[in-house]
């Protein structure tokens, strides 16, 4: 499938949703596209072991003001693992913003969902002229605020796991006792053991060189960050963290766990419009 093969599923007009498989030169790698064209565009990013398709409940909120873009990242949904294997984020940004120029994509919101902050924050250090501002959505700031998990990893022996398997390893980025949803069991299941633990290595080792706060700060793009209070892979109390970047708007949700995006979809698509309200730029489209 090339960049012209596009499949609208709705009406086939401005506002239809489009997608497509980009053959860009590290893997084709797959976009959706929601919402009215000429409107400014909101890019989300996913998470680690996920897809374009933990979004799914927080597009329609967004698509009444913006064109929503999403990715799916190397190895993850239906974008291919990288050639040579190089999981880096800052490769997986340059992917990105590949994938926009393609699109013809001059200025966006990047919205990062948990490790898809990482990616968000690379492509912004890479491409300042396309980010215009970062939405930081239960993305952990340091090392320090991680919680370490108490059930064991999945063993590379059982891989592909059982539906019981994904669920005990994926329960953390719930809430206690919301329930993981089938179609993000399945998405993790179609992947490889290389792509699910060399992308979360990558995330780790991001962070491990420079801390996200000092990164947005010597950024200095206008930022939201938005965390569930019930986080349990990482501490809710350290999104204080980010308030050392000038400017930087914190909100917690109460309530919400690691996944307010489809736990609090309405809560979270409020925050993020008002905030996108505020910094939104209105760029020509060029494709």
């Amino acid at each position: 499938m090339t960049l012209s093969d596009r499949h609208p599923h709705v009406n086939g007009g401005a506002d239809a949703i489009e997608d497509s498989l980009l053959p860009l030169d590290h893997g084709d790698t797959y976009v959706c596209q929601d919402g009215p064209r000429g409107a400014p565009v909101l890019l989300l990013v996913h998470g680690s072991a996920t897809s374009s398709r933990s979004w799914d409940t927080l597009v329609p909120l967004l698509t009444t003001s913006h064109r929503v873009i999403r990715i799916d990242l190397p190895g993850h949904g239906r974008s291919a693992e990288p050639v040579g294997g190089d999981y880096a984020v800052p490769e997986q940004g340059r992917r990105i913003g590949a994938a926009l120029d393609r699109l013809g994509v001059g200025r966006a919101i990047v919205v990062g969902h948990s490790s898809g902050g990482y990616v968000a924050t690379a492509l912004a250090e890479q491409r300042p002229d396309l980010v215009t501002a970062l939405v930081l959505i239960n993305t952990g700031p340091s090392m320090d605020a991680f919680i370490a998990p108490e059930s064991a990893a999945i063993n590379p022996a059982q891989w592909p796991p059982a539906d019981d398997q994904i669920r005990r390893f994926a329960s953390t980025g719930f809430r206690a006792g919301h329930p993981v949803p089938q179609e993000l069991v399945d998405e993790l299941r179609g992947m490889s053991y290389r792509a699910v633990t060399a992308a979360m290595q990558a995330s780790t080792t991001y962070l491990k060189q420079h801390a996200l706060p000092d990164r947005l700060t010597a950024l200095g793009k206008p930022l939201q960050v938005i965390f569930g209070d019930q986080d349990r892979r990482w501490r809710s109390s350290s999104a204080a963290d980010y308030r050392v970047v000038p400017d930087a708007r914190v909100e917690l949700l109460p309530g919400a766990g690691h996944t307010p995006i489809l736990e609090e979809p309405v809560r979270t698509a409020a925050l993020l419009l008002s905030f996108a309200e505020a910094h939104t730029a209105h760029a020509p489209r060029t494709a």
